[in-house]
């Protein structure tokens, strides 16, 4: 299993949009790297969801429920989307801040490349949030 972190504006789409639809494409992503992680997304693979901007905080873990497949969104086929579907909504959201001065996180993707909106989170990463976050999966 692999683990991940997408970003989103709340103004958006927000964690309670995803909540409330219950699965989502998750599209619109013009970005090579961003791309190159989606498509190395495997179904099963939890991801943390990131409010952006307002907010600045972990909110949530979803899962992959379908892999890469064609944007719909796009017009050019080199573009991809997945599905993904809420598992939890985190006891306590772990801010960028948290995350900042955590020395298990110092090399987390969201801190290195910022404006990146899908990244990869390693196992520990993962672990660390969670249990910043007083969340089990």
């Amino acid at each position: 299993m692999n683990y991940w972190l997408v970003k989103s504006e709340p103004s958006s789409y927000s964690w309670d949009d995803l909540l409330k639809e219950k699965r989502t494409v998750w599209s619109g992503v013009r970005n090579f790297t961003a791309r190159l992680h989606l498509n190395s997304m495997t179904k099963g693979d939890l991801v943390f969801f990131y409010h952006s901007n307002e907010g600045k905080k972990i909110v949530g873990i979803a899962k992959v429920v379908k892999e890469a497949y064609p944007d719909p969104t796009s017009k050019e086929d080199k573009w991809v989307a997945v599905d993904i579907k809420p598992i939890k909504t985190l006891k306590k959201p772990v801010s960028l801040d948290e995350i900042k001065i955590e020395p298990r996180l110092n090399d987390m993707k969201l801190l290195k490349i910022g404006r990146l909106s899908v990244s990869p989170v390693t196992k520990d990463e993962f672990e660390a949030i969670l249990k910043m976050s007083e969340s089990e999966v």
